[in-house]
């Protein structure tokens, strides 16, 4: 049985346009130019794997490709550069924007795309019901297809976007 593409594989969520940069590897002090020109830098989810990443790629040259994980953190650095350390690529990536508005846009993903990640990890811890809900979610948690029917690949969506709603709301503590 095959499934749509819908379902299925890496579906691109958002894209943006930077300047990417790697730092030196031998110096970890200093940036080297990953492309030569602001590229598309796009977040991707995966439902088979049920993962996310960044990808960037200039020409037939992948210049990001970053999986996501929950203890990442994207740090604005100045008013239109950020960055972020994978450890399993064993690298810091930098990305230089054109405008604030432009990064603030990334960071608002990045953070959205964590906490989706760790209403996953939180999804296997009950959450006691009639809790007061202390977090506030982020407005554009709650209208995003990243928090829709996740679950293992093997598994049918266990959790409504109601019910995952729900988790964050219990389940991220400011």
């Amino acid at each position: 049985m095959t499934a749509g593409k819908e379902t299925m594989g890496e579906q691109p969520i958002f894209t943006c346009k930077a300047h990417v940069f790697h730092i030196d590897p031998k110096t970890k002090r200093s940036w080297m130019s990953a492309s030569s020109a602001a590229v598309s830098v796009s977040f991707f989810y995966d439902s088979s794997r049920n993962l996310y990443r960044i990808i960037s790629v200039e020409g037939t040259k992948a210049v990001i490709n970053s999986t996501i994980t929950a203890n990442m953190t994207f740090t604005k650095t100045s008013q239109k550069f950020g960055q972020w350390s994978d450890v399993r690529a064993n690298t810091v990536y930098g990305l230089g924007f054109a405008s604030e508005a432009e990064l603030g846009k990334f960071i608002e993903k990045f953070q959205e795309v964590k906490e989706a990640i760790q209403a996953q990890q939180c999804g296997g811890k009950a959450a006691p019901n009639g809790s007061s809900g202390a977090a506030t979610p982020v407005a554009s948690a709650t209208a995003s297809p990243l928090l829709a029917g996740r679950a293992p690949p093997d598994e049918p969506p266990a959790l409504s976007p109601a019910q995952v709603f729900q988790l964050l709301t219990n389940c991220i503590k400011y």
